[in-house]
């Protein structure tokens, strides 16, 4: 397995953390838990946010570039609601 093919297999890994102390935190049912939760949320946004950037240093993770069409008709869309 090459390092590209893990790293993609951590950056999945840890945005599945990330949608589970999400949910941890929303569903708290008291201050100090809400709390963990949500630091425990934050690092593992650092987290993710250290290996999209290594993975974009390297070119394994190239972001498009959106179409002002695309932009302007998204915002339509959403701003009719």
């Amino acid at each position: 397995m090459e390092d590209r093919d893990l790293m993609e297999k951590e950056l999945l890994i840890v945005k599945g953390i990330c949608d589970l102390y999400l949910h941890g935190t929303i569903e708290s049912t008291t201050a100090e838990v809400h709390e963990t939760f949500k630091c425990a949320l934050n690092e593992s946004l650092n987290i993710q946010n250290k290996i999209y950037n290594l993975m974009a240093e390297k070119g394994w993770y190239k972001a498009e570039i959106a179409e002002q069409q695309k932009i302007d008709a998204a915002k339509q869309k959403f701003s009719a609601n």
